[in-house]
C-alpha cells in the first residue's frame, strides 16, 4: 500500500504526516509527500518531529509529479484553509483539516499539528 500526504508548500504538514506515518505503520506501506506549490521543509516541523523521536531533516518539498501520484492507493490532503492539491483519478481520499502552522510561526502550532495528525494515523485503517 502506498500513501500519499499532499498540502500546498509540502513544508510543514504533509511533511510531519509522513514522518509519523514511517515510524507508527507497518513497514510493508510506503508513504510519500509533496505539494502543489513546494516550498522548504519548516525547521520548526523538524523540531516539532525530533521532540518526539522522529527525525525528518533529511526530507525535502517535493512537487507532485516527483512522487509517482498514480501509483498511490490513498491520498491523504491536510490543507485547511486553502485549495488542497488534487490527482484526479479512482483511488481512496482521506481530507483531514489541519491549520497551517507555519501561519503562527512558534513551536506551540506545530506541536498542536503535529499531535492532531498522530491522532489521525493512530486511527487510520488501512
Amino acid at each position: 500500500m502506498k500513501i500519499l500526504f499532499l498540502c500546498v508548500a509540502n513544508s510543514a504538514r504533509s511533511q510531519m504526516a509522513e514522518g509519523l506515518a514511517r515510524a507508527m505503520l507497518p513497514e510493508n506501506v510506503e508513504m510519500a509527500s509533496a505539494g502543489s506549490a513546494p516550498g522548504q521543509v519548516n525547521p520548526l516541523a523538524v523540531e516539532a518531529l525530533a521532540e518526539i523521536g522522529i527525525d525528518i531533516s533529511g526530507h525535502w518539498s517535493k512537487p507532485l509529479d516527483a512522487v509517482g501520484p498514480d501509483s498511490a492507493d490513498l491520498i491523504v490532503t491536510l490543507c485547511a484553509e486553502e485549495v488542497c492539491p488534487y490527482v484526479p483519478g479512482s483511488v481512496q481520499r482521506l481530507h483531514w483539516p489541519v491549520i497551517d502552522p507555519a501561519a503562527a510561526g512558534d513551536i506551540a502550532a506545530f506541536r498542536a499539528a503535529r499531535d492532531q495528525i498522530r491522532d489521525k494515523i493512530a486511527h487510520l485503517r488501512l
